[in-house]
């Protein structure tokens, strides 16, 4: 900075002003210590700055699965996408950190609690997750619904209408003229899941329980559940699955066994993530969630609470308790 300084013939506090985004001063010593920057490739302290501002310009993303399962779901990218553009345009960094078993848990509940980001985003958390318990004093945007029983902590979070949007699926399929509607579950320790068998069994009230397969938001959960569903009811004629994957795993199933899609069975999914729909064969009818941006308004609602005061438990002074956005029907061949 002092070598700033001489460059641009100012003094320090003129330089410290224009770097950290300070008022005051005049257009063409801004310019000056600009150019002078430009020249020495000054870049300010991070470590230093955090002294003072008590920022890190950091946030972590917490992905509670392992690295096997978000590199090969397009879901997480998606979603990481969406964060990614949020912090990028407010220079801040993205910080992931992902747990591959229960020993992780401790890690990076001990990371986050060591100062090293300024927050925390978290999604893809199971109902018996210890994390939330272990993020002490950092404030923390949820993806999806948190699940805890006794509703006692409050929490910021973002989802989408999950039972809402199983139910239009669902009464779609009714709408066609089907009768022997089956759903594919996703992991049923996930809220997501659970609210899309809620949707499922809102419409078909009487439903018989062996056209309910558990899943696990995988294709191979998929073709798992479908195999058990056809095995258990022969003469089913549709069927929605919890999420794309799944479907697309249900179908080459259907494939094997036969079964055409959709004149024999028709197939709905859940999350519609291009160009994965389009390109299924046929290509999938969906509920469409906007996944990119619900990963930015996640990054957008914490990095507005960060300009705030943070409260003693962790919580974001001033932000939503929590956004629930709307999903749509997107109809295409399967359905």
């Amino acid at each position: 900075m002092e070598a700033v300084a001489a460059r641009a013939g100012v003094s320090r506090a003129t330089v410290s002003r224009v770097v950290n985004g300070g008022d005051g001063v005049r257009e063409p010593l801004v310019e000056r210590v600009r150019q002078a920057v430009e020249e020495l490739g000054y870049v300010p302290n991070q470590a230093a700055r955090s002294l003072v501002t008590r920022r890190h310009d950091a946030v972590a993303v917490v992905i509670a699965e392992p690295e096997t399962k978000v590199f090969a779901d397009p879901f997480f990218a998606l979603q990481l996408r969406g964060i990614s553009k949020e912090l990028t345009a407010h220079d801040s960094q993205l910080v992931l950190l992902l747990t591959e078993g229960r020993a992780d848990h401790a890690r990076v509940g001990r990371y986050l609690a060591g100062g090293h980001v300024d927050g925390a985003l978290v999604f893809s958390l199971h109902l018996d997750d210890p994390l939330p318990g272990l993020i002490h004093g950092v404030p923390t945007v949820y993806g999806g619904r948190p699940g805890w029983i006794d509703g006692s902590r409050g929490a910021v979070y973002v989802d989408c209408d999950n039972r809402g949007g199983a139910r239009e699926a669902v009464r779609h399929l009714v709408g066609l003229g089907r009768r022997n509607i089956g759903h594919i579950t996703g992991a049923l320790d996930q809220t997501s899941a659970v609210d899309r068998l809620d949707g499922f069994r809102d419409v078909m009230v009487d439903a018989d329980p062996r056209l309910i397969a558990e899943g696990d938001f995988t294709p191979g959960g998929g073709e798992r559940a479908m195999r058990e569903l056809l095995d258990r009811c022969p003469d089913l004629d549709a069927v929605f699955a919890a999420n794309d994957l799944t479907a697309v795993g249900a179908m080459r199933v259907l494939r094997e066994r036969g079964r055409r899609v959709p004149e024999d069975v028709a197939v709905v999914g859940f999350d519609d993530m291009l160009p994965f729909t389009e390109q299924a064969d046929p290509p999938l009818t969906t509920v469409r969630q906007d996944i990119e941006e619900m990963g930015r308004l996640m990054a957008r609602l914490l990095l507005r609470g960060l300009d705030r005061t943070a409260s003693a438990s962790g919580g974001l002074a001033g932000a939503p308790s929590s956004v629930v956005l709307p999903t749509t029907l997107v109809r295409r061949a399967s359905a």
